[in-house]
């Protein structure tokens, strides 16, 4: 089910159209060529052994038995990648990640790796490497990995100081803080200070395709990788720095993508199954499975999370304190900076201090998952502002527009906002027959909001005119959300032809330039610009062409919507594609270009109303009614904008209810399959309703914003703010699970006072 608050204005004619997708027919029919369907000339089979400890020191690491195995033909330790020292950590521990060097820091951490003739052999090879350990201690929860006391994952980091007293503790990794105005005094000011604690567990991005990678290191020295990668271009520079080798030695393939979330941008496999492929000779694929990639690939950070917040009677915001402490798994990297600027960046608040921290502990290292860092905060701010106006009497809609951050109002980080769509998306949830609709006694209502900053970067683009008038669309930015289509539309507006005469195709890298990962939601906005910038070469290229024919200068040449006018003599006209029929006779072959890097990015403001029923027999919540909006600059593609609502939305409301790391005290993770590890399907939830708000980002030519990650933000506090509306008790630890529920229906205190 999908709503929008607009149509396509009339000026476009491609743009806010649905076409069917131009990779459609070849997914749909399995044509398209995932990482685990390529098959190569002499290929073997790479497996990895992983550690059974979550910390540990390597003292030793014996192969010869593995090797000596039938159908064996290389193992691969850490000895075969480049050498570092502790003066590059940077380098040091994204090597040591991809195979531990001295240390093993969670279960599953790669130490070693076999390529055989086949999987079998592989395996059997893995449990005859012996590697002698000693155990030592481990921590993985963040806060208890941030005492004076827990156990160093990393020597090498410094002992930073706090102010004159205290430490940060030996697994701080970094310490970053924002602050406008004076907290102290907005506190002062305020009528109400409310300050709760929030839990927020580790969850995986849960995509489909396991991570796998295949690697061919020819003769000559050039290396070659098949993958499914966010960032082709990442992985051949990270490749490169493993291995020691220039980048121009590697080639990154990439193949179709089923599913990331931002899971998929690091290097797991592609560096051993080259070790291996350069040992061997031979091209060597390698597949993980669903338990090593829940136990061995970056889920999204847990964190705890404090927000205090400063109200008038009035019901205005007078000052707010944030801090989060996020873990960075075995290596610093948690997204600190996305929870920073996305804490209370909806909101219109004076005086402002945030501090966040990234923490190592013993689980994999993190990766960013949609929208990284913002869940977290906005489950804390959220449900404390829904707490707050419970407490005034006051509508908890009415109360967030009476403080919601516009234009020109300046954030945490002291920077202005540019156009933001964050009241408009709250008057369309005010509006929402869904918000006024009744409710049974054991049902309960939710509304939170959520922002997200979008990101941006490099990009390459060439479009390439065929004879017949159709165009050839290259790209350096993988698809893993309809990003062929919606980049197809935005080059068919430029040149005014029909969308179905552009053919997208992702190309490899070498043959397309440097283009920045597919994430941050920045690809229809930095790579849609590439798109037009190459466009206007096009158009360029083909007004002078015509002026050619018609003997006349290109200024004399107007280029509308697919036609070519002479200012001339007004009568003549060329179309596009009778031009294209002549190119090779004007001049040779038209190729436009469009490379850039485009600052203007606009963020995206989002916002949920979730209804829950509660069975108080088994704890067990199911969402009964859910509408989701969210501002997206310009909707290219409105299908695939409401499915990019609707797919954040689910995994928000998985976050919510069901889906954590459970870990054992010694660091093994438990719930090692989707079986185990619940995420919601389409049998837990309801068709959720997608509403389309259009703000246009003025930074871009088309005022597109960024979408496939605010959907996210919202649902964890929607969530929990309906559970306490129907049961009366506020949950300040994810998941709500029917267990944790149960358990407070059941409790010695029941009522609406009692959070857990």
């Amino acid at each position: 089910m999908a709503s929008s608050t607009a149509a396509a204005p009339p000026q476009f004619r491609a743009i806010g159209t649905r076409p069917i997708r131009h990779d459609g027919v070849d997914k749909v029919t399995g044509r398209a060529q995932y990482g685990a369907d390529l098959r190569l000339p002499g290929m073997i089979f790479g497996k990895v052994l992983r550690s059974p400890h979550a910390h540990a020191r390597i003292k030793s690491i014996d192969a010869s038995r593995a090797l000596a195995c039938p159908g064996v033909l290389a193992v691969a330790t850490a000895r075969d990648l480049a050498p570092v020292s502790d003066a590059d950590l940077t380098l040091k521990f994204l090597s040591n990640n991809i195979l531990a060097g001295d240390k093993v820091l969670y279960k599953g951490h790669p130490v070693a790796a076999v390529a055989a003739e086949n999987v079998h052999a592989a395996e059997a090879a893995l449990k005859l490497i012996q590697v002698r350990y000693e155990p030592l201690p481990s921590v993985t929860d963040v806060r208890s990995a941030m005492a004076d006391d827990a156990p160093a994952l990393h020597p090498q980091f410094p002992n930073r100081r706090r102010g004159e007293n205290g430490t940060l503790g030996p697994n701080v990794a970094e310490h970053q803080r924002v602050a406008l105005g004076d907290t102290a005094k907005g506190f002062r000011k305020a009528d109400l200070v409310v300050e709760q604690e929030f839990h927020i567990p580790t969850v995986h991005q849960g995509y489909i395709e396991p991570q796998n990678a295949t690697a061919w290191w020819a003769a000559g020295g050039q290396l070659s990788v098949w993958c499914s990668s966010q960032a082709p271009f990442g992985i051949r520079t990270d490749t490169a720095l493993v291995l020691g080798i220039p980048e121009s030695s590697v080639r990154v393939v990439p193949m179709e993508i089923g599913g990331g979330f931002g899971g998929k941008l690091a290097a797991y496999l592609g560096p051993i199954a080259a070790v291996l492929s350069r040992k061997s000779g031979r091209p060597v694929k390698m597949t993980m499975t669903r338990a090593e990639v829940l136990e061995a690939t970056g889920p999204n950070p847990g964190a705890f999370v404090r927000a205090k917040i400063g109200v008038t009677k009035k019901g205005r915001i007078t000052a707010a304190e944030g801090y989060v402490a996020m873990e960075g798994g075995a290596y610093p990297g948690a997204f600190v900076a996305g929870a920073l600027v996305s804490m209370f960046i909806p909101y219109d608040i004076p005086n402002v201090a945030i501090d966040a921290y990234d923490v190592v502990n013993n689980k994999p290292k993190s990766a960013p998952y949609r929208a990284p860092g913002a869940p977290l905060v906005s489950f804390a701010v959220e449900s404390v502002l829904d707490q707050i106006a419970e407490s005034l009497g006051v509508d908890p809609v009415e109360f967030r527009l009476a403080n919601t951050a516009q234009e020109g109002t300046r954030r945490a980080d002291g920077t202005r906002n540019p156009p933001i769509g964050c009241r408009e998306v709250l008057e369309a949830v005010k509006s929402h027959p869904h918000y006024a609709a009744p409710l049974a006694s054991n049902q309960g209502r939710g509304v939170a909001v959520g922002f997200w900053r979008n990101n941006t970067g490099a990009s390459s683009v060439v479009v390439n005119v065929a004879p017949d008038g159709a165009v050839g669309l290259v790209t350096g930015s993988v698809d893993i959300g309809g990003s062929r289509v919606a980049l197809a539309l935005q080059l068919a507006e430029s040149l005014g032809i029909p969308v179905e005469d552009v053919n997208p195709r992702v190309a490899d890298t070498d043959t397309i330039g440097y283009t920045s990962n597919t994430s941050g939601s920045g690809v229809e906005f930095k790579t849609g610009w590439a798109v037009y910038e190459a466009a206007q070469d096009v158009k360029a290229q083909l007004r002078q062409r015509a002026a050619l024919i018609w003997d006349t200068e290109a200024e004399r040449v107007q280029y509308d919507n697919g036609f070519l006018l002479n200012l001339n003599s007004p009568g003549e006209v060329l179309t596009f594609k009778e031009l294209a029929a002549q190119m090779n006779n004007t001049g040779g072959p038209i190729t436009g270009r469009g490379n850039l890097s485009p600052m203007g990015v606009g963020g995206s403001a989002a916002a949920a109303i979730l209804d829950v029923e509660v069975d108080p027999d088994t704890g067990k919540v199911a969402i009964i009614r859910a509408t989701a909006f969210q501002d997206a600059g310009r909707a290219v593609h409105p299908s695939y904008v409401e499915g990019q609502i609707q797919g954040g939305t689910a995994q928000g409301i998985g976050w919510a209810l069901n889906e954590e790391y459970i870990m054992s005290e010694d660091g093994t993770l438990l719930n090692t399959s989707f079986l185990d590890y619940r995420m919601p399907t389409s049998l837990d939830l309801p068709l959720i309703e997608a509403v389309i708000i259009e703000v246009p980002n003025p930074g871009h030519p088309y005022g597109v914003r960024g979408v496939g990650e605010a959907s996210i933000i919202p649902p964890l506090a929607a969530v929990a703010n309906a559970v306490y509306q129907a049961t009366g008790y506020r949950f300040q630890s994810l998941p709500i699970s029917p267990d944790r529920l149960l358990a407070a229906l059941q409790g010695p205190e029941p009522g609406a006072e009692k959070s857990t």
